[in-house]
């Protein structure tokens, strides 16, 4: 996609933070507000993009494309709607693919101790899901975008300040909201996930495109169950895990 004005998003960026002394403080919607009112062209999911990739503490930068190709490490992100310039003399090293962030995990993710094997943790299974996502349904392919400078995956894809873990579309290129558990899942993702819908079919879809739900975790609980009985547009799945192992002799054949 070609540039939208005489500079890209990222230069806007540049130059907007330019002007920013090092205790300014802006909001996610202070952003999306200056590129409403001076550069009507630009998507708010791409402002949001942008503002995750500068964002030297933003574990989600590192499932844009964009990232791999390198960016710049310009802002400190205090939290989910709040940033400041990034402080190379106070704040931690900037989160880059591949180096931990300290193990702490990602809210709403747990560990199951009873699995004898399986996804510790949601991101495991997202990860997995992004390249498979035919095994949930034929056809369903991760939602992109090309905007300028980034590449916008539906993975973590912001949404009014949270993430849906996987945006995809279907063969009919409708939308498809996906909310991932590694454990059990319960009735109160059913807020989460309608939220989500809504989201999208408000500020994403266009000409006709609906807007459906999967929730995919490892047990479906009663009480989700029910809930989803009276809900359209919502479907559940359950995964499961095999491993199949092949022995091997000490001259490298597979042993029958």
């Amino acid at each position: 996609m070609g540039k939208l004005y005489e500079k890209t998003i990222k230069e806007i960026m540049i130059n907007y933070f330019s002007k920013l002394n090092k205790d300014d403080v802006f909001t996610t919607q202070e952003m999306v507000n200056y590129f409403k009112d001076n550069y009507p062209l630009v998507k708010e999911s791409s402002v949001i993009a942008h503002l995750i990739l500068f964002s030297t503490n933003s574990k989600a930068r590192i499932n844009h494309e964009s990232h791999k190709k390198g960016f710049c490490d310009l802002l400190y992100k205090i939290n989910e709607n709040k940033y400041r310039l990034y402080d190379k003399n106070k704040d931690p090293d900037p989160i880059i693919k591949g180096v931990s962030s300290g193990g702490e995990l990602p809210s709403g993710v747990g560990i199951d101790e009873d699995e004898e094997y399986g996804f510790a943790y949601e991101r495991d299974l997202r990860n997995f899901l992004e390249k498979n996502l035919k095994t949930i349904e034929t056809g369903l392919k991760l939602y992109e975008e090309d905007e300028e400078d980034t590449k916008v995956k539906g993975i973590e894809y912001p949404a009014g300040g949270r993430y849906i873990d996987i945006l995809a579309v279907d063969k009919n290129n409708d939308f498809v909201v996906i909310e991932l558990k590694v454990s059990k899942g319960y009735d109160r993702v059913i807020g989460q996930i309608l939220y989500y819908m809504a989201w999208v079919e408000k500020n994403m879809a266009s000409n006709g495109q609906k807007v459906r739900g999967i929730i995919l975790c490892k047990e479906i609980s009663k009480d989700l169950l029910l809930a989803c009985s009276k809900i359209s547009g919502i479907e559940l799945f359950e995964y499961e895990l095999s491993v199949k192992l092949n022995k091997i002799n000490v001259e490298g054949k597979t042993i029958a």
